[in-house]
């Protein structure tokens, strides 16, 4: 585990595999670098470099009060990789966002984006996957059925998680950060970028109107909800390494 210092945020940072750099950001919330570690990011390290972190906030990262918004986390995300050449991009969910947010802003520095999951507009990511209700309760409720047994066990890892999203909600500006952010203009983007999503999300049609903003840009749709990544584990995989590998 790997613990560095970024805008004032003390960020946990994993990094595994070798070859050109690939950067992978995760969901709000119920995510974390392990949403990553553990499904795509570990097929990814077959060939390339490939570097998780936990969102401010999330996982093993510090919890500030406030900057939960894509240009804040675009900020932490540039921090994080100014020793990096050019490298790829990969975001799920809110993580999808943040990764647009950078690409539009340093297209010098991003080689290729692939984003999954992106709410549209991004207070979709509260409003329909949640259904407004931004209770402990819901958003528990609301976990894939994986995370909801591990949840149930009782253990001290569920009972950390719990607490982390508790806290999230209740003690910073997060969800009012997700309500105020702006729908992105994508069509100024000329980094080669595609979409997944998945056939029973509720973000797809958001992700098709985004994804038709982008000249020459791929969309997937696979078998699967919004969390694509334990859905459709394998597919994804191999889906990011062929786009990752053209």
């Amino acid at each position: 585990m790997s613990t560095v210092t970024v805008n004032g945020v003390a960020t946990h940072v994993q990094e595994i595999g070798s070859g050109a750099p690939v950067v992978m950001a995760h969901g709000l919330l119920i995510g974390s670098l392990a949403s990553w570690y553990f499904t795509a990011g570990a097929e990814l390290a077959r060939e390339h470099r490939v570097r998780m972190y936990d969102l401010r906030g999330h996982g093993r990262s510090a919890r500030p009060s406030t900057g939960y918004d894509t240009t804040t986390l675009a900020g932490d995300l540039g921090a994080l990789t100014e020793d990096l050449p050019p490298f790829d991009l990969v975001g799920h969910s809110w993580g999808g966002l943040v990764a647009l947010r950078f690409a539009l802003a340093h297209p010098d520095r991003v080689r290729r984006l692939a984003i999954v999951e992106a709410p549209m507009p991004p207070s979709a990511a509260i409003d329909d996957l949640m259904g407004g209700d931004v209770s402990p309760e819901n958003l528990l409720a609301a976990l894939p059925e994986s995370l909801r047994a591990a949840v149930a066990t009782g253990k001290r890892q569920a009972a950390r998680f719990v607490s982390t999203v508790v806290a999230l909600v209740r003690d910073t500006s997060l969800i009012a950060d997700v309500r105020r952010e702006p729908t992105p203009d994508a069509t100024s983007l000329r980094v080669p970028a595609m979409f997944a999503y998945g056939d029973r999300s509720s973000c797809l049609p958001g992700g098709r109107e985004l994804a038709a903003q982008i000249p020459g840009a791929q969309l997937h749709v696979l078998a699967g909800g919004h969390y694509l990544h334990l859905d459709a584990r394998a597919e994804l995989a191999r889906l990011l390494g062929d786009f990752l590998r053209g």
